[in-house]
């Protein structure tokens, strides 16, 4: 029997997250594609959301571009946010150039947004800066790893202290078949824009996926999902699973240390990740977004059918929910905020 309420209680600290009402509603569907799968970039400034879609098989008009993905293709979505008390919005689909089968995203300043491009078979792809007015001018900000072009980047953090780029780069583009052979174990990286210095800092995943900062950007979280491959297949024996690092600095540069299984996802994968400023960690996972003390502490679940890819932060306590053909949003106490915006 389906629970009653979406919103599900393992830990009574949960209930001050949740509020005395928590809702949660549906914003927008699309049936045609999957267009809400990843990114989640919310714009306070002008109320809007960016998304980006899951891989469909490329329409009419995209079927020139996609020769180089197997005929797939990704779209990025400008969501146009409601007022308050309403649940209509926009949908505005957007195509710059330079941004070739687009994944994860992150608020890069009032006015830009940096997307992960996986690239193609013919484009490396890399991390690339947009900005969220017309024309979408984009300008590439790295694109290879000393010259050895990554995998497929998936998602991205940017630290407030310092600038530099956090981000995962797994090999699912290549068994997707939009990539080539990768050239890169899977990986996570470190870019300073500062210096143009890039540093793997961290390794041993099978499928490292979504990166955040705790509020004090003293451990990075980094999601496994190697329970999942890019052909499709599972295997229950594979890492579903949430590290904590961390944050040393030796030598006047940081380093990951003290790596620890922070938690593992029952359901599912855990795909997006980020925290509250309590430091609570969130991750959309395959019956929704699950929600951890700092602890490791599974306090409770927002239960959406068919799960959550991933999710972001709006304002006083909403939280914009990725579920493939589906946009929903929670609202929950107003003091629940994301640590990245911190709104």
């Amino acid at each position: 029997m389906a629970p009653s309420t979406p919103f599900t209680e393992y830990d009574e600290a949960v209930r001050a997250l949740f509020g005395p009402a928590p809702k949660l509603e549906l914003l927008h569907e699309n049936n045609d594609y999957p267009f809400a799968h990843e990114a989640g970039v919310f714009i306070a400034k002008d109320n809007t959301l960016w998304v980006t879609s899951n891989q469909y098989a490329a329409r009419s008009h995209e079927v020139t571009a996609a020769s180089a993905t197997s005929g797939k293709a990704i779209q990025i979505t400008k969501v146009h946010l409601p007022e308050t008390g309403s649940t209509t919005v926009k949908c505005e689909e957007i195509n710059p150039t330079g941004i070739e089968m687009a994944n994860g995203g992150v608020n890069y300043s009032d006015n830009a947004v940096l997307f992960c491009s996986q690239g193609t078979k013919e484009s490396e792809g890399g991390l690339v800066i947009m900005d969220t007015a017309p024309p979408y001018a984009t300008s590439l900000l790295v694109s290879s790893f000393y010259g050895r072009p990554f995998n497929s980047v998936n998602d991205v953090v940017v630290s407030r202290k310092d600038g530099a780029v956090w981000f995962t780069d797994p090999n699912y583009g290549h068994e997707q078949g939009i990539r080539l052979q990768p050239s890169l174990p899977n990986q996570v990286y470190r870019f300073d824009p500062a210096t143009n210095h890039i540093r793997a800092m961290a390794d041993g995943f099978g499928r490292p996926n979504g990166i955040c900062f705790s509020p004090d950007e003293q451990t990075v979280y980094i999601t496994d999902t190697d329970w999942i491959h890019g052909d499709g297949t599972t295997d229950l024996a594979r890492a579903s699973t949430i590290y904590a690092f961390d944050v040393a600095v030796y030598h006047g540069q940081p380093f990951l240390v003290n790596r620890r299984l922070f938690a593992m996802a029952d359901t599912g994968i855990p795909d997006g990740i980020k925290c509250d400023v309590h430091g609570n960690v969130y991750s959309g996972c395959g019956d929704g977004i699950n929600i951890w003390s700092p602890g490791g502490i599974l306090l409770g679940k927002i239960r959406v059918e068919g799960g959550a890819a991933n999710f972001c932060f709006g304002r006083n306590g909403e939280i914009f929910i990725l579920n493939e053909n589906r946009l929903w949003r929670a609202t929950l106490a107003d003091s629940t905020k994301g640590a990245l915006l911190g709104i």
